[in-house]
């Protein structure tokens, strides 16, 4: 079974960009105050994957609540891995249209950079949270729908950009039958191993301060069962270890099988 840490070393260091820097003169005018910022995710790249987001923080504590609907739910009988990160550094802004700048109607992880940024922080279910993790998919939620929630300390670049309100929480993963044909067939563009579709950004929200006081007991009821650091995490089915053993040529086969 090949490792997941050796075949996305070189890719999570491009998705995540350089190590960030923890900056010395962070603003602490929050650091001892009980506050929040929220989003709602939109669908990027035809996905129809949609959903909510919460950070309760405290400090540097954060608890992240997520919802999430819509999303890539499987392949090859496992459940759809879906990348999800706070992108900090740049615009603070999700990507339209014209950031498909090679024109295959879509716009992939690299394009949308310039827009959203590096990776701050991984919204990982267990383990580290770092960039490093940034395609860690054995350690992130999967399927259709999922509800997420984690409590653990942010960085201090992450927590920087949150609080200047240019954080971005971008969720990764598109079912390639939605994709444009030419883009369906294209390899990532952080790792030539996997296809476009594995990491292509999917949904997308602006942090902004949330009106709201604290936090809901929970994540809303979506029916499917939460991805929490305390519970189990994604469980990797031999479908989803085949697909990163396989890469993009497991994806091709299942193209050619479906349209047949």
């Amino acid at each position: 079974m090949m490792r997941t840490s050796t075949l996305f070393a070189v890719p999570a260091l491009a998705l995540g960009g350089l190590a960030l820097t923890a900056s010395p003169a962070m603003a602490d005018s929050h650091e001892h105050d009980a506050w929040s910022v929220q989003t709602s995710l939109e669908e990027l790249n035809g996905s129809g994957t949609s959903g909510d987001v919460m950070i309760e923080i405290h400090g540097q504590e954060a608890t992240v609540t997520m919802n999430v609907t819509g999303a890539a739910e499987e392949f090859m009988d496992g459940p759809f891995p879906h990348a999800q990160h706070i992108h900090i550094g740049a615009q603070g802004v999700c990507p339209g249209p014209e950031a498909d700048t090679d024109g295959d109607g879509v716009v992939s992880t690299l394009e949308g950079h310039h827009f959203y940024g590096d990776i701050g922080t991984s919204l990982t279910t267990e383990g580290d949270t770092s960039p490093d993790s940034g395609l860690a998919v054995d350690r992130f939620p999967g399927g259709a729908e999922y509800s997420y929630e984690r409590t653990f300390e942010l960085d201090d670049a992450t927590l920087t950009s949150i609080e200047d309100g240019d954080a971005v929480i971008v969720v990764h993963g598109v079912d390639p039958e939605l994709m444009p044909e030419e883009a369906a067939e294209k390899q990532s563009d952080l790792d030539p191993e996997l296809p476009l579709a594995a990491t292509l950004p999917a949904a997308c929200g602006t942090l902004t301060a949330s009106q709201m006081e604290e936090m809901p007991d929970g994540g809303a009821d979506t029916g499917a069962p939460v991805q929490t650091e305390s519970g189990t995490s994604l469980a990797l089915g031999g479908g989803l270890l085949a697909m990163l053993a396989l890469g993009g040529g497991a994806w091709a086969v299942r193209r050619r099988t479906v349209r047949a």
